[in-house]
């Protein structure tokens, strides 16, 4: 076996209360390298189409990368992948934290969950070995003390769990798992994923050791990127205020959508609002820092919230994505609210950036009469309203009234209650990140037609069009060799389970130079490329079979500048995102209409005999 897997795959039926023990094949390790290209693959082969997302035939997969927990920096990731209850297609999901590294350690590059036990359980795997055991007693509990209850209860401190909460129990759309108390691969409704398989919990502990094919190569590496980090002001900016060390900027120069996505950060919010979000304000309440498995930045914070309305014994710095869902787009600057509104999401298990997102729709439809005070159980829904900013928050943690609906998002509240439709900020269904295409357009062509919508952690050229790359960014005349480019090299970056922080290295191939030497086969940029399209089909091919074909895929008309703001940074601005997707589709051989790969295209790359044989019968 390459070195950097364990070699080990493992399945567990809840239904049957069986576990299996498979070799990880090496072509397939080959060829989608780890994390969901893995994870498409394994699902494409194994889940019958047309399963129901929230049924026993759809799989779960925690999958970790081959540099997932060894000696090169920022490798730390996991990804969750699944069918999803929010746009019925293809998902995944990464994240941080220790429990992927752990997940390794204790003998798996993957674990895959598919049917229903009967009553709550949790997995708990420990050196190879494989326990079902029963979770009643934690069933209820919210992710910080079921971790808790766990370490106490198996007498090891050091063990990693990821857990669903009350919101995913509850099987609630924007729900997700939460690892570490506070790290989460977040979209796309995994938490009810696992809430309707009554599993509660996965718990790991493992003290194997990972082998790497050249480990003095790996040191080089880091000392290089330690190095490049030491002499750069901006790496140390973000090792120690961490993703909101751009936030109070973000809102201003139109990065951040704003008043849900109808307004303009400078003009409705002001300079003010967003410095007190800023983590440099915030971090007035930090205690400590603390950093993913073997990191070098280390962006992380804990807080302590000594008085006021919503005082917190220990709770996590919010990342930008949480305080700016929870902020500049409800016009919310006050920073206690979203400090309880982030606790909330950590401890029952729900994504912050559709909860924040489906809070602003629900605010919008407020102001213009669409809702009545009456029917958001007499809270005043208010732009800015940090009150009831945290009292929806925990209506919809707790499913209660209004927030019943509401956990399940703003598309399915639209849907449920017959109207606001017109202010859904969403991509297919699921609410849209905290980046406006309108500042970097191409993720417009991100967010609708990537397999799993509405992400920014999915390369192209938009974040680096929005960070000011591309001057020449609102032609769009040939985007496709960039933007498949870009897209290749962040589906093999994610795989390898590294993160994307990683950019703050300044080594520009280091994705490249760790995998070859993490695991032993040569890996050059042309080969990301051929890699990171191939995962890319692979994920692709899950939506063709499910029946979905690009005019399936929608964006909200508001995110793309229709009709344009008409003032500040971004006034004016339209997104051809068809063009786009026009460019995009074309470089990567598929049909603009049907979506379907070429066959030759995806001959040449190799790999993909499963989606041939369905596309082309061959």
């Amino acid at each position: 076996m390459l070195a950097g897997y364990t070699g080990k795959i493992l399945f567990v039926n809840l239904t049957e209360m069986s576990v299996t023990v498979q070799d990880l094949d090496e072509d397939l390790a080959r060829n989608f390298i780890g994390g969901y290209g893995i994870g498409a693959k394994i699902l494409y082969e194994m889940m019958p189409v047309g399963a129901d997302p929230l049924g026993p035939e759809n799989i779960l997969g925690f999958i970790t990368g081959p540099c997932t927990g060894t000696r090169a920096f920022f490798g730390a990731r996991y990804t969750l992948v699944h069918k999803s209850p929010v746009t019925g297609g293809w998902n995944d999901a990464n994240s941080g934290g220790y429990f992927g590294p752990e997940l390794k350690k204790a003998g798996f590059d993957a674990v895959f969950i598919s049917g229903k036990a009967e009553k709550p359980v949790y997995l708990l795997i420990m050196d190879g070995k494989v326990q079902i055991k029963e979770a009643t007693h934690l069933w209820g509990k919210d992710t910080k003390e079921t971790w808790e209850l766990l370490k106490t209860e198996l007498n090891l401190p050091k063990l990693r769990v990821v857990a669903i909460g009350p919101a995913g129990e509850k099987l609630s759309l924007m729900s997700c798992p939460i690892n570490d108390g506070h790290r989460a691969p977040g979209r796309g409704g995994g938490g009810a994923v696992m809430g309707s398989k009554n599993l509660k919990a996965i718990a790991v502990y493992g003290t194997g050791k990972i082998t790497m094919a050249d480990p003095e190569k790996v040191t080089e590496i880091n000392k290089q990127i330690a190095a490049n980090i030491k002499k750069n002001p901006g790496a140390q900016a973000f090792g120690t205020l961490g993703t909101g060390s751009g936030t109070a900027v973000s809102a201003l120069n139109g990065d951040s959508p704003v008043k849900n996505w109808a307004g303009v950060g400078i003009i409705d919010y002001g300079e003010e609002a967003a410095e007190k979000l800023g983590a440099a304000s915030l971090d007035v309440h930090k205690v400590k820092k603390y950093a993913c498995f073997n990191c070098p930045l280390g962006c992380g914070a804990e807080y302590k919230v000594k008085s006021g309305r919503w005082p917190l014994e220990a709770t996590e710095r919010p990342e930008y994505e949480t305080s700016c869902s929870f902020g500049a787009l409800l016009l919310n600057s006050e920073a206690d609210a979203v400090l309880m509104c982030n606790e909330i999401c950590n401890r029952y298990g729900l994504d912050t950036i559709s909860t924040g997102a489906t809070i602003a729709w629900a605010m919008e439809c407020y102001s213009k009469g669409i809702l009545a005070r009456e029917e958001l159980d007499g809270i005043d829904l208010t732009w800015g309203n940090g009150e009831a900013i945290v009292a929806i928050t925990q209506k919809i943690a707790d499913q209660e009234g209004c927030g019943a609906v509401l956990a399940h998002g703003s598309a399915y509240a639209a849907k449920v209650w017959g109207k606001g439709e017109e202010f859904l900020q969403t991509a297919s269904g699921i609410e849209l990140p905290m980046h406006d295409p309108r500042l970097g357009p191409g993720l417009a062509r991100t967010y609708q037609y990537d397999p799993t919508p509405g992400r920014h952690v999915k390369g192209g050229i938009g974040l680096a069009q929005a960070f000011g790359a591309f001057p020449d960014k609102y032609n769009y005349s040939n985007t496709g060799p960039m933007d498949v480019a870009a897209t290749a090299s962040q589906e093999v970056e994610n795989c390898a389970g590294f993160c994307t922080f990683m950019m703050n290295g300044g080594v520009m191939d280091a994705k490249e130079q760790y995998l070859a030497a993490v695991t032993g086969m040569p890996f050059s940029q042309e080969e990301t490329l051929k890699t990171g399209k191939r995962i890319l089909n692979m994920r692709h091919a899950f939506n063709l079979r499910e029946g979905f074909k690009p005019s399936d895929f929608t964006i909200s008309l508001r995110a793309v500048g229709k009709p344009p703001l008409t003032a500040g940074p971004l006034k004016d601005v339209e997104i051809d995102v068809e063009q786009l997707a026009e460019n995009f589709f074309t470089h990567m051989d598929w049909d603009t209409e049907t979506g379907k790969p070429s066959l030759e295209s995806l001959q040449e790359l190799g790999g993909l005999e499963e989606v041939i044989r369905d596309l082309y019968g061959k």
